[in-house]
């Protein structure tokens, strides 16, 4: 998981390169932040004690993922990302996405399982 968004934060460094010289500061920055944030979390999370933490810094990373879902959306939306390439980046973050999900979800298993 942190591998794939990783790679994606990479791919999105290069393309946001592309994006207007007048938005490096606006949205260049913000859907960088918001990428590199995804990986960052996860690793944060990892170097933590206890699954509670972990949960924490992966709800985090959630929470980042859905940034950048939109500003992948508003990148398309004012033509600094081509559609192809959104597709591109919608699906990898979904996949990055999907993997949180279900490793949240079996975190709280656990933590549940742990109580009985």
């Amino acid at each position: 998981m942190w591998d794939k968004s990783h790679q994606l934060t990479l791919q999105i460094y290069a393309v946001t390169a592309l994006f207007p010289k007048n938005e490096l500061y606006g949205l260049t920055s913000q859907i960088r932040r918001s990428s590199a944030s995804i990986g960052a979390n996860i690793a944060e999370g990892c170097g933590k004690r206890g699954n509670n933490e972990f949960q924490r810094y992966l709800q985090i990373a959630s929470g980042s993922a859905s940034e950048l879902d939109y500003h992948l959306l508003l990148s398309r939306d004012l033509r600094f990302l081509p559609e192809p390439e959104y597709k591109a980046f919608a699906k990898q973050l979904m996949e990055v996405r999907k993997m949180l999900t279900a490793l949240l979800q079996k975190i709280e298993t656990d933590r549940l399982a742990a109580k009985c």
